[in-house]
């Protein structure tokens, strides 16, 4: 068997805090071969973001990697190698799309400056190569009269468009691995159709790989072949897409999808609510002891308070982490 482009083993991310220490990502392992797509989903605050900044060392003021971590990526250690040869991997081999491109782009240069930077530092382009790079790639992504708009600055866009720059900056040297942080935020439906077929072309011809950070359960579905559910920091579900959407066993990833609108609840004529998760994820501060879901739980008991429950095989390529899986008779109906 090849080895995998990405590896993730046991990844720890801390912060100390006034209320304490946040383990804001605490323990988090999994792979991502090459032209795989790999969605990770959960609520705000679960920690997916921040297990995406760490893989680029991104990670913010005052973090802290466990000893423990790794992070392999086309066999080098992302925690351990040099910066200038890091700085080399982000946005050449390895690149993100952020959540947030208002913060992201720098405000005083054009967006095609900005977009044509990328290859610049990467490759010996010429100036006029890379414009004219930034400029079809621009287009590619959706922006109209590309040309146009490269001149412009991000505060004369939509937060459409800049999220569309902020995917023409990762995807114009079509890296190994792109990370998508929320891609299709701010989107409409059509761009975000057309983002989302660009990701499936790239990975088709170049066999570039897709780690899909999102909420939406539906892109998850259109897109990947694999799903990590994170909950409180740590993983509690992984499985192929497939199988997770026809049967999902941990009960965080049932209220997750359960949540999800459906068009036969839309064309129903009663007034059916949406199903929710009672309560919020707790602050990493303050992890309950046991299963850290077992708060907001409907089948939870007295050993969810007291045992972690570990992340077990349940089926080939499925693990979860909960305590059903050695008492489904707990399971209430």
């Amino acid at each position: 068997m090849t080895s995998p482009l990405l590896s993730v083993s046991d990844l720890r991310v801390s912060f100390q805090t006034d209320a304490g220490v946040a383990r804001a990502v605490d323990g988090v392992s999994f792979t991502v071969s090459a032209g795989e797509t790999v969605g990770i989903v959960g609520e705000s605050g679960c920690g997916k973001t921040l297990t995406a900044l760490s893989l680029l060392r991104l990670i913010p003021s005052g973090g802290k990697l466990a000893p423990s971590s790794r992070v392999e990526f086309e066999g080098a250690d992302m925690l351990s190698i040099p910066e200038r040869e890091l700085r080399a991997v982000r946005g050449r081999r390895m690149a993100m799309i952020f959540q947030e491109p208002m913060t992201a782009l720098n405000p005083v240069l054009t967006v095609g400056d900005q977009v044509a930077e990328v290859v610049r530092v990467h490759t010996k382009r010429s100036r006029s190569e890379a414009w004219a790079l930034a400029v079809a790639m621009l287009a590619r992504v959706g922006i109209p009269d590309a040309a146009a708009r490269a001149a412009q600055y991000p505060h004369e866009l939509s937060g459409g468009m800049r999220q569309r720059v902020m995917i023409a900056m990762a995807l114009v040297l079509e890296p190994a691995l792109v990370i998508a942080d929320e891609p299709t935020t701010a989107l409409d439906v059509t761009i975000q159709a057309q983002i989302l077929e660009l990701l499936r072309e790239l990975r088709e011809r170049i066999g570039m790989a897709v780690l899909l950070i999102t909420h939406d359960l539906g892109v998850v579905a259109e897109m990947a072949s694999r799903v990590l559910v994170m909950y409180a920091g740590e993983v509690v579900e992984e499985a192929p897409v497939e199988s997770l959407f026809a049967q999902p066993i941990h009960p965080y990833t049932e209220g997750l999808l359960a949540a999800v609108p459906s068009l036969a609840l839309a064309s129903q004529t009663t007034q059916e609510r949406l199903r929710t998760i009672p309560g919020t994820v707790p602050p990493p501060t303050a992890w309950p002891s046991g299963c850290r879901f077992r708060d907001r739980c409907e089948h939870a008991w007295e050993r969810c308070a007291t045992d972690a429950p570990a992340l077990v095989q349940v089926q080939p390529a499925h693990r979860v982490r909960c305590h059903l899986v050695q008492e489904p008779e707990r399971r209430r109906t």
